[in-house]
């Protein structure tokens, strides 16, 4: 099965050794991994922050960037949503509305691809750890997935999965969210934080590299131990380790 891989900007920024993990999960699944060289930014930072029209053209790039993919498989939950937003931004281009409706189609978050496409549940992974969930709000409320990513934890060897207080409540960084209304973002962080904590959980995973920026850049601040993690890396481990490298740890650090 050939599968296109939409790296994201945080992903080629700061969570390369991810995009690594999601390209050697998905190959011992059995796809052939291509990178369509003319992606960029989806068009998410000025869309959300009202800027609708000039999301437009990145969309066009973007829909012309993965016209001829059979599937497009993304990392982040928020990105993918994105994804399906753009048949909106179309209403009076009925040829681009279109192809963007195509390609909505054939957009999958990567752990919703693995379960709703491939049917696969178990990926082999071992990673032994107390761990804790965080599901990101574009993930479940806009694109709907609320069970993929738990299926296949479910299924990790040696991991114990802990149910996160309030898991539905954002973390805080909402795209532009965290930069203009900062104070607030910084308390509902620190509420996410202070949730994670009562798991007693050594590890916390998810599925949206945003949130997880934002997430350890605000326990690292705090001077917290837990270890946060993309859920590729979790299902991409094999000794029961899945150590994040230091490379990627330490360009986060650079920026959070």
């Amino acid at each position: 099965m050939k599968v296109s891989l939409f790296t994201t900007c945080l992903g080629e920024l700061f969570y390369t050794d991810v995009l690594k993990d999601v390209t050697e999960v998905l190959e011992r699944l059995g796809c052939d991994i291509d990178l369509p060289s003319g992606q960029i930014c989806c068009g998410q930072p000025a869309y959300n922050s009202g800027y609708a029209t000039d999301a437009k053209g990145p969309a066009k790039q973007m829909i012309k960037a993965f016209e001829h993919s059979n599937y497009i498989v993304c990392p982040s939950g928020s990105c993918a949503t994105m994804f399906h937003e753009y048949p909106n931004f179309f209403a009076d281009e009925p040829e681009w509305r279109a192809k963007a409706e195509k390609m909505a189609e054939k957009t999958y978050e990567f752990t919703q691809f693995i379960v709703r496409v491939l049917g696969v549940e178990d990926v082999g992974a071992e990673y032994h750890a107390r761990a804790t969930l965080h599901t990101s709000c574009h993930m479940t409320r806009l694109l709907g997935e609320r069970e993929s990513h738990y299926k296949l934890l479910s299924h990790v060897k040696g991991l114990e999965l802990v149910k996160l207080p309030n898991n539905y409540d954002c973390c805080g960084f909402g795209g532009t969210f965290s930069v203009k209304m900062s104070p607030i973002s910084e308390q509902m962080v620190d509420e996410k934080i202070r949730h994670v904590e009562e798991t007693k959980a050594d590890v916390l995973i998810g599925a949206d590299a945003s949130c997880l920026m934002n997430i350890a850049g605000r326990m690292r601040r705090k001077g917290k131990k837990i270890k946060v993690l993309h859920i590729a890396q979790v299902l991409n481990s094999r000794d029961g380790k899945g150590e994040q490298s230091h490379a990627d740890e330490n360009r986060q650090s650079t920026v959070l």
